[in-house]
């Protein structure tokens, strides 16, 4: 019996403060809602939200519609706090596809516009207008991958690398290339940026529909060894977001199905671990006309920690036993 008390208090103590692998996304659930203003009195710039990226060094969220309108911070609340406008004139570009949005601190965003699959970098400037023909870019790809091009970019602040996610393939225009995951180097410039992002695994072993974002978990700080490596990846189509490792393993996942009948297109973390989800406004033929884009905050409930006193008291109640067992062995 002193045995089996024995060994029970030392799995206790061994499970003590142990946690499971990545994030674990099972543990997740919705914690707060918040509309995103329309920004009609700014065409329309907080519409259509189709990607997002957290800046940690300001606290805040970054936001982008997918009809290219402009930029938008918020806090993790939902409230505007700033607004860029983006000029395409002199890109080449006929969509206007803004679809990835990454944070690479002190103010700098790369912006992608999918079609083209093309990242932009620039400072963010709150009231003032991004000339997109005269920034920086580097091509992710060289080939126009149409309306499953790039949807999602994270920058990793470890190495200055990044990741990147293409929608899907096209079985009947097989030049539009494949569903991707890519993992590398970017170099902007003006016609002379340069790209080093060589496919990092084969993006079907997660068995997703689409890939509509991608961000990489190197900035959480309960993450530790290659948890940090870890990638978080949301799909549209099949309404999951999955954590895998950079072999494509996966690690975990939440079904987001339940979430919301809009289109949820990005996805982004802070240090805490909180993930921010935006989603684009209804538009089907019942939808309210002042319908909104919506940020969705997903939480972990933080792990039971025992009381010091609860704690001392284990410790103390097995050193007892183990006292009173080799009592027993000497008797």
């Amino acid at each position: 019996m002193k045995f089996n008390l024995i060994l029970g208090a030392a799995l206790a103590l061994s499970t003590l403060g142990a946690q499971a692998a990545g994030l674990d996304l099972s543990r997740y659930q919705l914690s707060a809602t918040h509309q995103i203003d329309r920004l009609d009195n700014l065409d329309g710039m907080g519409l259509e939200a189709s990607a997002v990226t957290y800046a940690a060094d300001r606290g805040t969220l970054f936001v982008v519609g997918d009809e290219g309108k402009g930029v938008i911070e918020i806090t993790r609340t939902g409230t505007v706090v700033g607004t860029m406008a983006l000029n395409w004139a002199g890109t080449g570009s006929t969509n206007n596809d803004a679809e990835g949005l990454t944070y690479l601190g002190n103010g700098r965003l790369a912006l992608v516009d999918e079609r083209p699959q093309r990242a932009y970098s620039f400072t963010f400037a709150a009231g003032g207008t991004q000339a997109l023909g005269t920034t920086p870019y580097a091509t992710i790809s060289n080939y126009s991958a149409s309306n499953i091009g790039i949807e999602g970019i994270s920058y990793d602040a470890r190495n200055g690398s990044f990741v990147t996610v293409k929608q899907d393939n096209d079985p009947l225009r097989p030049s539009r290339g494949p569903q991707e995951v890519r993992a590398g180097s970017l170099s902007f410039g003006l016609g002379t940026g340069s790209t080093s992002l060589p496919i990092l695994f084969d993006a079907t072993l997660m068995g997703l529909d689409s890939l509509s974002d991608v961000q990489v978990l190197s900035g959480v700080n309960s993450l530790s060894g290659t948890d940090l490596d870890n990638l978080l990846i949301l799909s549209l189509d099949s309404r999951k977001l999955v954590e895998v490792t950079r072999t494509g393993q996966l690690v975990s996942s939440l079904d987001l199905s339940g979430l919301t009948t809009q289109g949820i297109e990005g996805v982004t973390v802070d240090e805490q671990g909180v993930i921010y989800v935006v989603a684009e406004q209804a538009q089907d033929a019942g939808a309210p006309l002042n319908a909104t884009s919506t940020l969705f905050v997903l939480s972990a409930p933080a792990p039971a920690v025992p009381e010091p006193e609860t704690f001392g008291l284990l410790v103390a109640g097995l050193a007892a036993l183990g006292v009173a067992a080799r009592r027993r062995q000497r008797a």
